[in-house]
């Protein structure tokens, strides 16, 4: 790819680029790890998945109903492949309404849109709906299983092993790791949809048959911390009391994991410490906006007009500890061989920013106009208009 310096400086001083925290560094500012005594702990940031809290985040553990997390990204996932609708109706086997634990009490042989049966697993964690959903997807829950584990390795999730789709106790050995759950939450907030239902915190579910059950958000930082806008908790006598929630503040969002606490509210407290940790030392600093023009003077190759219009595709931007000073730099990398005509929409290249020399954010160029080629007439129009001004 050729590299071209963008025309704009960004004139901003910002603070160093994080280096990921060990949970020994992290120690040194305060031992913040050793705080609560919750058996893991892990914090990053969503976008960069840089590391800013890691205390035993590979120590497998059972993750009791947080399970469901995977059973909701393969649910949206056949929802944007087409192979599911919101809309489209499941009728519930008795195989699923009899599921115990957390439930939203389905109706053996009724009928429920899909959009409720993720709502009933995102908002009180319901075993049946979860059930009613991986039969729905693979047939048999055995079969969405199997799909959960491939998945999985596919993630990079290394020290996981689902037996079921719910998180309740199984007589084989299933089990993850507050990192493995970071990966798997973290490509669930991809799913834009997806917070529609975990912003919910208590709804009176109407069923079929007119009957109404109450329906309270298990994770409770969903009306009691403002930054926070998704999130999945799991409880067995196993795993003790388990939390992996999102939080966002301006244009920072960071992703964090809490095993094994051993209480309720000690797992809520103990996130909300992360989140009030991450948001008071570290900050996002956006240089590019999706889908805002970019001033550029690149030249295209047999293109009619001069000039080409140029945006991002996701913004660039770069997560920062606060308080270190660095200058970053801005270029342009376009496609080899670059020549019109060039439809609107197409990709073009890429925009990177970089910092001490290290790339930290990148995205896609797109062009946001076509280029059209340039034809025999307008080569004699130009031939016309030097002449006239000779």
């Amino acid at each position: 790819m050729k590299k071209f310096v963008l025309v704009f400086t960004v004139l901003l001083i910002v603070a160093a680029f994080s280096v990921p925290f060990s949970s020994a560094a992290f120690a040194a500012e305060g031992d913040f790890v050793g705080t609560y005594p919750s058996r893991s702990a892990y914090l990053i940031d969503y976008d960069t998945g840089t590391v800013l809290v890691d205390k035993n985040s590979d120590e497998k553990r059972p993750i009791a109903s947080m399970v469901k997390i995977m059973t909701l990204l393969l649910t949206f996932n056949e929802i944007d492949a087409g192979r599911l609708t919101l809309d489209e109706k499941i009728v519930v086997s008795p195989v699923a309404a009899g599921m115990g634990g957390s439930q939203m009490f389905l109706d053996a042989g009724k009928e429920y849109p899909v959009s409720d049966l993720i709502k009933g697993v995102t908002v009180c964690s319901a075993n049946d709906a979860a059930v009613a959903l991986g039969e729905r997807i693979s047939g048999t829950i055995e079969s969405f299983v199997t799909k959960m584990n491939d998945y999985a390795k596919e993630l990079g999730m290394e020290n996981t092993v689902f037996c079921n789709a719910t998180g309740l106790p199984h007589s084989g050995e299933q089990y993850s790791t507050a990192k493995d759950v970071s990966i798997m939450f973290r490509k669930l907030l991809d799913k834009k949809k997806y917070y529609e239902y975990a912003g919910i915190w208590m709804e009176n579910y109407t069923h079929p048959d007119g009957r109404e059950t109450e329906m309270v958000n298990t994770n409770k930082l969903i009306r009691f911390c403002e930054e926070c806008d998704a999130g999945k908790t799991g409880y067995t006598d196993e795993a003790k009391y388990c939390l992996a929630a999102s939080a966002k503040k301006n244009d920072m969002r960071v992703v964090g994991v809490v095993l094994g606490s051993d209480s309720s509210k000690e797992r809520f407290r103990e996130m909300t410490d992360l989140f009030r940790y991450a948001f008071s030392n570290y900050e996002v600093k956006t240089y590019v906006k999706a889908n805002e023009r970019i001033e550029n003077d690149v030249k295209v190759a047999k293109a009619k007009q001069s000039g080409m219009d140029l945006y991002a595709e996701k913004d660039v931007k770069v997560f920062l500890r606060k308080g270190k000073n660095s200058n970053p730099s801005l270029s342009i990398e376009l496609s080899d061989g670059l020549c019109a005509p060039i439809e609107q929409g197409a990709v073009v290249g890429k925009i990177l920013l970089t910092l001490d020399g290290v790339t930290v954010s990148e995205s896609n160029l797109i062009c946001g106009k076509t280029v059209e080629k340039r034809g025999y007439g307008d080569a004699m129009d130009d031939v016309l208009e030097k002449w006239i001004k000779q």
